[in-house]
């Protein structure tokens, strides 16, 4: 595969939608093109703003959010997995409001009361519990929606 052939490609998916640096080079492994070829398609991504990791990262952010429901501890892992530094994460996650979190994680929390069956309030809370942190929330936003004192969760 040529320089062109590989430049040509990369640009059409860059175009299509956001990647980071790692998934471009697993692409490129997966073609067979050699490191110093990788080293320059992607030298040329950067420059021509085709790759940026910040930018790809609060997308990711935006989307996992918004459409697949997840906390940010998934999010961050998520990230990690995509090759997005520990310095990117940190910084994208802060720009996220604890209250979008939130207002995510209670109707979650509503639609799986209404759906859970359980034969008492301790039973209910810790399947409900187990949901939202396999969803990537932290026990702290957990405790928020539902503690005793968290008007926008209803009780069974």
């Amino acid at each position: 595969m040529t320089e062109q052939e590989v430049l040509t490609r990369l640009t059409a998916l860059c175009a299509a939608g956001e990647h980071s640096r790692q998934e471009l080079v697993e692409k490129m492994v997966r073609w067979g093109v050699d490191e110093e070829l990788q080293a320059r398609a992607i030298d040329y991504l950067s420059r021509h703003r085709y790759v940026d990791d910040e930018r790809f990262a609060r997308a990711f952010v935006s989307d996992k959010l918004e459409y697949n429901k997840w906390g940010p501890r998934k999010i961050d892992q998520g990230l990690w997995a995509k090759g997005i530094g520990d310095d990117i994460r940190r910084s994208v996650l802060a720009e996220v409001a604890e209250e979008r979190f939130l207002d995510v994680l209670e109707p979650l929390l509503r639609a799986k009361r209404r759906s859970t069956k359980a034969q008492s309030r301790y039973e209910l809370h810790g399947k409900l519990i187990r949901f939202a942190m396999g969803r990537g929330f932290t026990m702290e936003q957990i405790r928020h929606c539902l503690g005793d004192d968290a008007d926008s969760c209803d009780e069974p």
